[in-house]
């Protein structure tokens, strides 16, 4: 089956060509890949929306289950987990890992594959998505470590007063795992494997945008872990997420997406007070540039931060204020750059801006620009807005009041505001009354201009960036965000301890000889050092 469009593909590198189509109409329930022979859609990428093609080129097709087949996913984990009991909670953690090792090496060998049906369904530069698959791949080789080094180490005999105990970190129960389309590999494993690692089991649900590619790892997940421990499903989320929530099975909702959509979910779980939630939800970074800051580094470091993969990215920089005395000079430098970015198909060269996933997204931006303009602002750059298709060129606002919708709501995608500020108390004003509260950045040379302010913000905001765009990595450092921008933390290690709990067993005098009894006979595996 090869491509069915017009789209002239022998201008695409060769590595870059995919062929044949990949058919999505699968799915993985209680570790057996099904095909689907019910209602599908078609997967059409933004790449050739600029040119003849209305709908793009296709790819494939994404099966469209129903609501029987999401409660069985969330049936087989729950045999799978079997209430601590299961198979896979009651491995020891090396036995898990050997799995995971063993999915691992499978996901290797799809790379080019992966990458390159990434780049097509959600046009991200082809560097940026071979860039996702190593550092994902890192992400887990570094949890593999963690967990053999520190949480199996930490297993440890103690005392207090006059009880002796033993401790381990143990799993949640049933995880819907559901991850966002600008990284469907990283951010949905950022969730999917500490859990796994933890002895939880976990039903996925893929990205609209990003879903084919997922469909590769199918088999994969089916040879490397026992029945029903992964389970991946795909449709219209009101016709299967809502029964997988309702249901009650859930014990763990991992969600990167949106504050509304986390909020229905979670109200539609029978029992919300045990549900345990970990979330990524939006941001509105902002950088703070001072009167006696480097303005070329400032505005390229801002500039990068807020367009990298067309500003589609949570850590990026969504908001600017510019103290009043540079804020002229700052504006014509960043827009001077903004006219300089390559905006072009993923695979082209130096390609920063490409085409959007959706048009409801050049419809947002649109409407945003229109708006700040009609209040006052003007854009700043030469080439901006709407191109062909779903292409938009980088658009800089300024100046920006907080009248404008952009300076308040998560544009998420190629438009920057920047606002002018005269005192520090306004920016100290501005991030109180902000719903987010993820990271910030800060500009300036002189220790004594900031020292006040980034006492004050680090209250407000879960990383400050000094003269550097805000971003996540290295995935070693905690990632998560204050107010509506996260819960649960998200990085090496700290993951690990977001998806399980701490469990002890503990004597008094009258259980110790029990207690010392089962320590040394060694059979039980929690209780083994």
């Amino acid at each position: 089956m090869s491509i069915k469009t017009d789209f002239d593909m022998m201008a695409v590198p060769e590595h870059c060509r995919i062929e044949p189509v990949i058919d999505g109409s699968c799915y993985l329930i209680g570790g057996k890949v099904a095909s689907w022979s019910g209602d599908s859609d078609g997967v059409y990428s933004p790449i050739g929306k600029t040119s003849s093609l209305s709908q793009g080129v296709y790819l494939g097709a994404s099966a469209q289950l129903g609501p029987d087949e999401a409660r069985q996913a969330v049936i087989a984990a729950q045999r799978a987990y079997g209430g601590g009991a299961g198979q896979w909670p009651q491995m020891t953690p090396s036995e898990r890992i050997t799995a995971m090792r063993l999915f691992i090496d499978r996901l290797v060998g799809l790379k080019q594959r992966f990458v390159s049906m990434e780049m097509w369904e959600i046009a991200k530069p082809y560097p940026a998505c071979q860039d996702e698959f190593e550092r994902t791949v890192k992400y887990v080789e570094a949890s593999i470590s963690f967990l053999k080094d520190n949480l199996n180490s930490s297993a440890r005999l103690s005392r207090s007063g006059d009880y002796i105990s033993i401790l381990r970190r143990t799993p949640l129960g049933v995880c819907l795992c559901m991850g966002p389309f600008n990284y469907p590999l990283n951010e949905t494993f950022a969730m999917l494997i500490p859990a796994l690692l933890m002895g939880n089991t976990a039903v996925v649900k893929p990205p609209r945008f990003g879903y084919l590619c997922t469909m590769m790892l199918l088999d994969a997940f089916a040879d490397a872990f026992p029945p029903g421990v992964v389970n991946v499903i795909n449709g219209n989320g009101a016709t299967i997420i809502d029964p997988v929530m309702s249901s009650g099975g859930i014990d763990v909702l991992a969600f990167i997406g949106s504050t509304p959509v986390a909020s229905q979910l979670i109200k539609l779980h029978p029992a919300p007070h045990r549900l345990t939630t970990v979330l990524g939800l939006e941001a509105k970074n902002a950088a703070f540039v001072f009167a006696d800051a480097d303005l070329e580094l400032a505005a390229a470091e801002c500039l990068a931060g807020a367009m990298e993969y067309n500003g589609q990215r949570c850590t990026a920089i969504k908001q600017i204020w510019v103290h009043r005395k540079v804020a002229d000079r700052f504006v014509e430098i960043i827009s001077e750059k903004a006219d300089t970015l390559v905006c072009a198909m993923p695979w082209e060269d130096g390609a920063v801006i490409t085409p959007l996933p959706a048009e409801d997204r050049v419809e947002w931006l649109q409407e945003l620009m229109e708006d700040a303009v009609a209040r006052g602002a003007a854009v700043s750059n030469r080439r901006y807005g709407h191109g062909e298709g779903t292409m938009w060129y980088p658009t800089i606002l300024y100046p920006v009041n907080l009248e404008m919708k952009v300076a308040y709501v998560e544009q998420f995608g190629p438009i920057l505001p920047v606002a002018v500020f005269d005192d520090q108390a306004e920016l100290v004003e501005y991030m109180q009354r902000s719903r987010y509260g993820q990271q910030a950045s800060i500009f300036c040379q002189n220790p004594h201009t900031c020292v006040r302010f980034i006492d004050v913000l680090s209250n407000m905001v879960a990383r400050i960036n000094l003269n550097a765009q805000c971003r996540r990595s290295p995935d070693e450092l905690p990632f998560t965000g204050r107010k509506d921008s996260a819960e649960g933390i998200l990085s090496v290690g700290e993951a690990l301890k977001t998806f399980s709990l701490p469990s002890l067993v503990a004597a008094n005098a009258n259980g110790q000889d029990l207690f010392w009894d089962l320590f040394k006979n060694g059979q039980s595996q929690f209780m083994h050092l």
